[in-house]
């Protein structure tokens, strides 16, 4: 079973969309090794990666995270910001220096709200990234504790 490719940025919502999305951004940099954030932590914002590699990993009882994705250049780090109660669902880190774009989401929210054409293209975007996501961490947790992986299940 291989994982669905990934929902870029620029390929998942239009120019003007962008552009709007963009105006909100602030540019951070991570140094390799830094938590963005941890499970059950307050999701207030979110990052597109401009460069570098950054894990997302689930909490394990007993075990060490499990890795279930690494995301690249025009990525989206973090989707538990659009729903309450704004809790993150998983936990992420800097597996390489980061420069990303940040995104404080009560100011995305707002223009969201404000502008349902905007919002909306913004919600299928997080929807579409949340799918993969799933899928992802379905294929991960099957690989690392199914008996005989993922291929058996097909």
């Amino acid at each position: 079973m291989t994982t669905p490719s990934p929902i870029r940025f620029k390929a998942a919502l239009t120019a003007d969309c962008r552009s709007r999305l963009m105006e909100l951004a602030r540019e951070v940099n991570f140094d390799e090794g830094t938590r963005l954030f941890r499970e059950g932590g307050r999701a207030d914002r979110f990052w597109i990666v401009r460069s570098g590699t950054v894990t997302l990993d689930i909490h394990v009882p007993g075990r060490r995270a499990a890795v279930i994705e690494t995301l690249g250049a025009g990525e989206l780090v973090g989707c538990s910001w659009l729903f309450k109660p704004y809790t993150w669902r998983l936990g992420a880190e800097a597996m390489t220096p980061v420069r990303a774009d940040e995104f404080d989401a009560v100011s995305v929210r707002t223009l969201m709200d404000a502008d349902t054409a905007f919002g909306s293209a913004v919600g299928h975007w997080v929807g579409q990234v949340l799918a993969h996501r799933l899928q992802a961490a379905r294929i991960r947790l099957l690989d690392l504790y199914a008996p005989y992986g993922s291929g058996s299940y097909l």
